[in-house]
């Protein structure tokens, strides 16, 4: 990390803003007031990654560990990662080969269409310091040989915390997967899923290990609501958490819009609320902007930037415990945060998003989620508030006048706070076609991820517990409460 300076910058009371100030008051006191709190996961922001390029990650990018680590040093805790995705299933294990994994691609931008991998993919994933979920095979429906690998995973990963078994299966028909022959629909596979956990789970001898669910077609169809009720407590002592994936797309406007992502988290609601019955854990294992790798017109933006940073916290707030971020092939991945040679700009979206959540065991939303301007605060274990976030989701595309919106904080203790700001020169701004995206000043450098720049924290003037801070379209700031 470059070395820490800090500029004071003032910030005036009242701000020149286009629209009138909202107005948000901060509970003293966790669970006070009439908002709903939810926990927050000591490692909320995680990364998948796509099964095939996993080794590749760790062995040809030397950006990953590094921002993986940056993410660490805010929580002291490394990010959880899942590695799965399409390629699972079509990745047979191989206890003969030593290598991580083994496929022919006609192009290095493809994906393969089968692979093997061994032992060493175990304990390439076994060396990772955080918490692995990994996806297993199940569409090409060889039962002991997906077992054959989860023993290979449960011997070799003291890190590891659950296993998929099979990825998306709503898709396996139009994939030609063979354990989709005949008549296939949720139902079908809910009873394919159930079967395979209690197989995987007796031959591992091992309850609590299999993430369920693991589509990607929006509830409540093929959801977790729709599976738990064809579960018995046969299955159910298999289960360590039920999963969904997501992705958005739209443009950015859209995307990145405060009430377009409300919405959106609202459709996995039921879901939530039947893993919770049963005591168990409802994550996204896996998401992203727009899916297929993102779109080159949507993905790589700022405004994706502050998608990713929103998305991770209403996700949070709607006790969606962790949300892995997918990362594709190596090179050919517009929506990754990181790549062999640039960094990504919605990187910045989910380093804010993890500053804001570090070390909190709770947060609420202050705004009802319907217009445009969002405002968190996070607590600690003791309930004292430790950080707001503010959001400003209109869009600037660049060009004409940025309108400006003006946030009223009440409840403040002090006569100052300090924040620090995610500024982009627009919503479309691009960092590696040379856009300007900084969090308090700062960047994170190409290749290697190292954080660049001197630490600016603004100072916010408070008087009589209130104060005013004016945010630009298309940004967000956070606040420091103690």
């Amino acid at each position: 990390m470059a070395p820490f300076f800090t500029q004071v910058v003032a910030v005036l009371a009242v701000a020149s803003s286009t629209t009138s100030a909202v107005t948000f008051t901060i509970p003293s006191q966790a669970h006070t007031g009439n908002y709903k709190y939810a926990p927050v996961d000591p490692a909320p922001v995680g990364i998948s990654f796509e099964f095939f390029a996993f080794p590749s990650y760790f062995t040809n990018v030397s950006a990953t560990t590094q921002c993986l680590s940056n993410w660490k040093d805010l929580t002291g805790v490394w990010p959880p990662i899942r590695i799965g995705g399409t390629t699972q299933d079509r990745a047979q294990y191989d206890a003969r080969t030593s290598a991580y994994v083994v496929y022919t691609v006609a192009n290095a931008a493809d994906a393969p269409s089968s692979l093997t991998f061994g032992s060493s993919f175990m304990t390439l994933a076994s060396k990772y310091s955080g918490s692995v979920v990994v996806g297993l095979n199940r569409g090409k429906n060889n039962l002991q040989n997906t077992i054959d690998a989860a023993k290979a995973a449960v011997n070799g990963m003291s890190n590891l915390l659950a296993i998929e078994l099979g990825n998306e299966p709503e898709y396996y028909p139009s994939n030609r997967q063979p354990i989709a022959g005949g008549t296939w629909n949720p139902s079908v596979d809910a009873a394919s899923q159930n079967n395979w956990a209690v197989s995987v789970g007796s031959a591992l001898n091992r309850r609590d290990i299999i993430q369920a669910g693991n589509s990607n077609d929006s509830p409540p169809k093929w959801g977790a609501a729709e599976l738990i009720a064809t579960q018995n407590a046969t299955v159910k002592q298999y289960i360590h958490n039920y999963a969904h994936h997501n992705y958005p797309g739209g443009t950015i406007a859209s995307l990145m819009s405060h009430s377009g992502i409300s919405r959106n988290i609202h459709v996995f609601d039921a879901d939530v609320a039947a893993a919770l019955k049963e005591g168990k854990q409802y994550i996204f294992g896996e998401t992203n902007s727009v899916s297929g790798g993102g779109a080159a017109s949507v993905s790589p933006t700022f405004g994706a930037a502050l998608w990713t940073m929103d998305y991770a916290l209403r996700a949070t707030y709607s006790n969606i415990s962790r949300t892995y971020f997918h990362h594709g092939t190596v090179g050919n991945c517009q929506y990754c945060f990181w790549g062999r040679y640039s960094m990504g700009t919605p990187y910045y979206g989910a380093y804010i998003a993890t500053a804001f959540m570090a070390n909190a065991a709770s947060l609420t939303a202050l705004d009802d989620g319907n217009s445009n301007y969002a405002a968190y605060v996070a607590f600690d274990s003791a309930g004292v508030p430790l950080r707001a976030l503010l959001y400003n989701s209109d869009y600037y595309s660049g060009s004409g006048t940025r309108s400006s919106q003006s946030f009223d904080l009440r409840g403040l203790a002090g006569s100052s706070v300090r924040a620090k700001r995610l500024a982009g020169d627009s919503a479309a701004a691009r960092v590696d076609r040379g856009g300007k995206v900084t969090f308090g000043g700062q960047t994170f450098t190409d290749e290697d991820c190292k954080i660049s720049g001197s630490e600016m924290f603004e100072t916010i003037a408070a008087s009589g517990g209130q104060a005013t801070v004016s945010l630009k379209a298309s940004e967000a700031l956070l606040v420091y409460l103690k």
